[in-house]
């Protein structure tokens, strides 16, 4: 059993920057891949980003790559989303998400949910 809180949320202007957090509880950790979701009303959640166990594999969905930045700290229990150059698309709720073995990019695959942390980005 994994539990997930993030953190790092709140309120931002266009062009700034956010990292947001996750914290796990858990001794096998490491065994764990996590990603990042977002959420807007109205709207699918959809892929932000995801780490492997290890911290050596990382994947971004494509249109965020160049501007979001996943890692995470075992030894903290700790994944975090850098986010940069934010812009109002970005505003939604964030969700960190984890499930045994290897990443995907399905939500539907994630067995563990955070309840979120909101990101606004004002013009």
């Amino acid at each position: 059993q994994v539990q997930l809180v993030e953190s790092g949320g709140g309120g931002v202007q266009a062009g700034g920057s956010l990292r947001l957090s996750c914290a796990a509880s858990g001794r096998t950790f490491s065994s764990y891949a996590v990603a990042w979701f977002r959420q807007t009303p109205g709207k699918e959640r959809e892929f932000v980003a995801a780490v492997s166990g290890s911290g050596s594999s990382k994947y971004y969905a494509d249109s965020l790559k160049v501007r979001f930045s996943i890692s995470r700290d075992n030894a903290k229990n700790m994944v975090y989303l850098q986010m940069n150059s934010l812009t109002p698309e970005d505003a939604a709720v964030y969700y960190c998400a984890s499930r045994r073995t290897y990443t995907t990019r399905n939500q539907e695959d994630y067995d563990y949910w955070g309840q979120g942390t909101l990101v606004t980005v004002s013009s």
